[in-house]
């Protein structure tokens, strides 16, 4: 156990809540641990880091919120019923903290970090995912880290027109915004989030609101720190030798910016490479140096590195880019659709030097995916999965599964389209998406986007609009910032901002930023929503080229579906005792039927005929007569007060003072019900 630990205790009301901050009970021997309660939702957030620094070129952060299902008093349905692998939304949660505290660390902070953050105790009625950005970063305000906050995270939607933070359940089921911002004092950090097609401006407004929403939360972490954080540990930057950084800039200024000027990637890493080596052997540091020079060979090579991006960024700011664009340019587009002829439908979009090969795939409901949370289980219908293969930037690695990375862009593909497909009736298949990514040079997630869109207007999908996706990035000296459309993957390595933005020609469905500056100003994100809507457009008006509308007919390799809609009580005639009748209808026409709670009925297959079939036998299960429609019948007995004429499975009705011919097809219309309950029916009699 920590000597230094205290405890201490914070509360703040928000939305409505009470959200309690606790520390120095649980833990101790870690170096910050945070228990936040808000009704009955208690998390722990916990940060360690090692004492001796690594030799890693990067960041040593490892981000982690993990379900306890205990905590929602349930047992996990795995086979060996415990908690195994990541879930989807437990790695998603794990990025929208990583995003948020990952650029608050100081540069030269090199000791291996890890964040973990578990819920202890689940109510469903409140909102963990915001919850854990707080909690992480009141651990680490706690800790002996030296982490620049604080922040705070707030989620903003949209309700009747309104904005409202920190949103209940029942207001984001009704929401029209979902997004999530974490945000310092100095402005927002990190953005993720889905709409309904909002304008621009609506976007800017959430986002002042969640700033405004955040101060107070701000100040309750400083005093938490105040009241029981630890000492900081001093971080030293590493020295700088000035002699060799200035020949370094004499001797690969000139090669390196020569280089920058090659337009195509692939040819313009081959001239770097070339003028590093050669500015390498210009200052006596080539690959033959002696063994004792090595130390200063490595450091010189770190310094043309650092040169490379300082140009790099100072062309930017002049307006110069990569390839020769201007700061909004966005790069040539091309494609085609319905060229996979046995996918139901398929796309490839190029931008630039980003393509990516995206198919789309019809299945009936049995393929839908079953996901399990703490709420408990659901089914997904709506899915896209997202491939960045080692081939598309030229390396070689083996295949495995897919990591934080492509599940994270492949979530924010699935929600940029999401809002434009149309309801259950007129999309009855579940929907698979495949992405990969053939090539890339930034922006392959956007591409999906793009890419996506045409592959299921391609496959029929009756989409309400086509939605592009366009990545910003940003360069900020000082006062000065150019803002970037259709980054590069190198102007994202050496820029402040990655900020990706999907929507239609009517406003925003999916939003995603990240930063290395620490906190974006309002300045920054109001321009960058500008110049991003600016370029969607651009890149729809592109793709309308390809395809402008969804086809007309499917693929005739896609299953066949036909819907109807049964009144609730006759569901039970339609499966029929232990499931007895459904199981004969599908095995005499040959089709799946799938039933829903709500009474939509839908029905696969591949053969018209045998579906016309299959609607028919339903339509006879499961009529319900009204009075006043007419009807063919089938005349089943004969007496002398009248003829009983057949409907529906199970219901008949009698056409009075009439004898009809037994066995014969009658057309009968419902004229009411008598005393007895009985259907009273009138023969209907051709012109």
């Amino acid at each position: 156990m920590r000597t230094d630990a205290r405890e201490a205790r914070e509360a703040i009301e928000l939305g409505g809540r009470t959200v309690t901050f606790e520390t120095g009970a649980i833990a101790r021997q870690a170096d910050g641990c945070v228990l936040v309660t808000c009704e009955d939702t208690v998390l722990m957030a916990v940060v360690a880091a090692e004492a001796k620094p690594t030799r890693l070129d990067y960041m040593p952060l490892t981000t982690e919120y993990r379900h306890r299902y205990s905590a929602a008093g349930r047992i996990p349905g795995s086979y060996d019923r415990r908690e195994a692998r990541p879930t989807e939304l437990e790695t998603l949660t794990s990025r929208l903290v990583d995003r948020s505290i990952r650029p608050l660390f100081p540069d030269a902070w090199c000791f291996d970090t890890q964040v973990i953050v578990t819920p202890l105790s689940y109510d469903p009625t409140t909102d963990p995912a915001v919850l854990a950005i707080s909690a992480a970063a009141a651990t680490l305000g706690l800790s002996s880290i030296p982490w620049e906050g604080p922040v705070a995270g707030v989620r903003v939607g949209r309700v009747d027109g309104a904005l409202v933070a920190f949103p209940t359940p029942e207001q984001l089921a009704a929401s029209d915004l979902d997004l999530v911002v974490t945000a310092t004092r100095d402005g927002i950090v990190m953005v993720e989030g889905g709409a309904r097609e909002v304008p621009e401006d609506v976007i800017l407004d959430a986002f002042a609101l969640a700033r405004r929403e955040a101060a107070p939360l701000h100040d309750l972490l400083d005093r938490l720190a105040a009241a029981a954080g630890r000492s900081k540990r001093a971080v030293a930057a590493p020295a700088e030798d000035a002699d060799l950084l200035a020949r370094v800039r004499a001797a690969g200024e000139g090669p390196l910016g020569a280089a920058l000027d090659v337009a195509a990637k692939l040819e313009r890493y081959a001239a770097l490479r070339a003028a590093q080596d050669a500015a390498l052997l210009a200052l006596g540091l080539g690959a033959d140096c002696p063994p004792e020079r090595e130390a200063e060979r490595k450091a010189a090579a770190e310094a043309l590195g650092e040169l490379k991006r300082d140009l790099m960024r100072a062309r930017a700011i002049e307006g110069r880019r990569l390839g020769g664009r201007g700061p909004a340019d966005v790069r040539a587009i091309s494609g085609r659709a319905g060229w996979l002829k046995r996918c139901h439908g398929s796309a490839l979009f190029t931008r630039g030097e980003t393509q990516a090969v995206v198919t789309c795939t019809l299945a009936d409901d049995q393929s839908a995916q079953r996901v399990e949370t703490l709420d408990g289980e659901r089914s997904e219908r709506f899915l896209l999965h997202y491939a960045f293969p080692p081939y598309c930037v030229g390396e070689v690695k083996p295949l495995r599964g897919p990591g934080r990375r492509e599940i994270g862009h492949g979530h924010l593909a699935r929600r940029a389209l999401l809002p434009v497909l149309p309801e259950a009736d007129a999309m009855p298949w579940v929907v698979r998406l495949e992405s990969t990514i053939t090539e890339s040079n930034g922006s392959s997630s956007m591409a999906s986007i793009c890419g996506g869109a045409l592959a299921l207007m391609d496959a029929g999908v009756p989409l309400r609009r086509p939605v592009a996706g366009i990545a910003m990035g940003l360069v900020m000296e000082g006062e000065r910032f150019v803002v970037l459309s259709d980054i590069l993957g190198d102007e994202d390595h050496i820029g402040d901002m990655d900020f990706k933005v999907g929507g239609t020609t009517e406003g925003v469905t999916a939003i995603q930023l990240d930063n290395k500056l620490g906190a974006l100003p309002d300045a920054v994100m109001s321009k960058a929503l500008g110049q991003a809507r600016d370029g969607r457009l651009h890149i729809l008006g592109e793709m309308a080229k390809i395809l402008a509308t969804p086809r007309a007919e499917l693929s005739p390799f896609a299953p066949r579906v036909k819907t109807t809609r049964i009144d609730r009580n006759r569901i039970r005639d339609l499966i029929g005792a232990g499931g007895k009748t459904i199981r004969a209808l599908q095995e005499a026409t040959g089709v799946t039927v799938n039933v829903e709670q709500d009474g939509l009925v839908k029905v696969f297959g591949r053969d018209a005929a045998a579906l016309d079939d299959a609607m028919a036998r339903i339509a006879d299960l499961t009529g319900t007569p009204e009075v006043g429609k007419t009807y063919v019948g089938r005349v089943t007995a004969v007496k002398h007060f009248g003829s009983f004429v057949r409907l529906f499975e199970g219901i008949e009705g009698l056409v009075a003072g009439v004898e009809l011919s037994e066995g014969a097809s009658v057309t009968v219309r419902v004229a009411g019900v008598n005393h007895q309950g009985k259907l009273v029916l009138e023969r209907e009699r051709g012109p």
